[in-house]
């Protein structure tokens, strides 16, 4: 193919991209036909089978914080929705420092409140089911540093940022930030978040890590009880841990996975606790494998995905969702067609193991951003009407779930 074709090629693909960007209307109702639920290892809404393709926007709220600032948000959901993507993760968290949602332990910011108010209200009008973050494990939006340093400021002996699995103070002030956010009441919908189908699922820490006990047994007993505590406000909503998924001691011949080190958690033993209903894992290979060629980079991913997804089948019985990917253009190299490649490879294995399977539920790629959001691009960012090519493999890899799950339909009720 020429330069010129190329040029051609690209040109008509965003131009037919934009078209089906203006054509996205809000579908009211679509992310309301009920709860989303599990039947084993597969998710189901009112019984029929639920496959996806979705995406990770984390600076939501933050941007709906400022009403001016607010149609970037629906941009993005206008934009995520003309390409069939029908689920988003996001925080409903941000603990201290600049546009905080949390000021201080139980004090909140009603304004950045109403920004995750409309958000979760966008989601709603374009028919995009939302996983929402109760915390963070890095310091980014506060995070478990955050915590660890308000309960300094209160007098509470602090040794160490691991102390947030353990200590009853920070486990008080994580137990009523969840209070705060599941029974928060919706300025826009007039609804309660935990009576809300549009949320799909609650996720209890955002890549949880523990240096203080790296066979993930600390982290394991906090999972336990923070995962109890959400079931017993909200037993409508679906629950996962927000783990990377790196193997700990419950089944150590399983280590031989891990890129090459551990991070205090237990894939195996934290996904088998009752309450949690389904298993997450992400892959960043750029980093995990910094410095190794692209094809070693994916062999370790076919490798990652394909042993979590026998763990979820045969072990756990539970649904698997590959909820972080990427690759950045930050990356030493980087080339567009590079990561076009990896992303079809990854949604390639993601649709098989659904199809061939089950219990691969879908994905969920990291990040989409809008225009004019620089600051917010961390290397991952992809902007879909900029991306014509990206933009067709993921909408492509929509409509294959989406088949998909009509096609089980249809056999389940042959």
């Amino acid at each position: 193919m020429t330069n010129f074709t190329r040029i051609i090629s690209s040109f008509f693909a965003l131009l037919l991209f934009l078209v089906l960007a203006c054509e996205a209307r809000p579908v009211p109702g679509r992310s309301s036909r009920g709860f989303l639920r599990t039947n084993g290892a597969h998710f189901v809404v009112k019984g029929s089978p639920f496959l996806f393709n979705g995406f990770n926007s984390y600076w939501l709220m933050r941007v709906a914080a400022d009403p001016s600032e607010r149609y970037k948000v629906s941009e993005v959901f206008q934009e995520a929705s003309a390409a069939s993507l029908s689920v988003c993760r996001t925080w409903a968290f941000s603990d201290g420092g600049d546009t905080a949602l949390q000021l201080s332990p139980g004090v909140y910011d009603e304004r950045v409140f109403q920004g995750l108010d409309f958000v979760i209200s966008e989601g709603r009008k374009y028919g995009i089911r939302l996983i929402l973050s109760f915390v963070n494990n890095y310091k980014d939006f506060g995070g478990r540093p955050q915590y660890a340093q308000w309960a300094r400021n209160a007098g509470v002996q602090i040794k160490s940022e691991d102390d947030f699995y353990t200590h009853p103070v920070l486990k008080d002030y994580y137990k009523n930030h969840v209070r705060k956010v599941v029974t928060r009441f919706n300025t826009i919908t007039g609804m309660a978040y935990k009576d809300d189908p549009t949320i799909m699922a609650w996720e209890l820490i955002n890549e949880p890590r523990c240096q203080a006990d790296y066979s993930g047994k600390t982290v394991n007993g906090w999972v336990q009880e923070m995962a109890s505590f959400v079931k017993s406000i909200d037993k409508k909503h679906l629950l996962e841990i927000g783990m990377e998924g790196f193997y700990g001691d419950s089944m150590p011949e399983r280590k031989q996975f891990n890129p090459g080190y551990q991070v205090g958690t237990d894939f195996i033993s934290s996904h088998l606790i009752e309450e949690i209903d389904f298993a997450t894992i992400h892959a960043y290979t750029d980093q995990w494998l910094s410095g190794q060629n692209d094809d070693a980079q994916m062999e370790f991913m076919q490798r990652w995905i394909t042993s979590h997804w026998e763990d979820s089948s045969r072990v756990l019985k539970k649904p698997l969702v590959l909820a972080e990917f990427g690759k950045s253009s930050k990356d030493p190299g980087y080339k567009l067609n590079a990561r076009d490649t990896f992303m079809s490879s990854v949604y390639r294995n993601v649709y098989s193991y659904a199809k061939y399977g089950g219990t691969m539920g879908g994905s969920l790629l990291w990040q989409l951003a809008g225009q004019g959001m620089e600051n917010y691009d961390d290397g991952y960012s992809i902007i879909l009407a900029q991306n014509p090519s990206t933009a067709g493999i993921i909408s492509g890899q929509s409509h294959a779930m989406t088949t998909l799950a009509h096609l089980l339909n249809n056999d389940h009720q042959v």
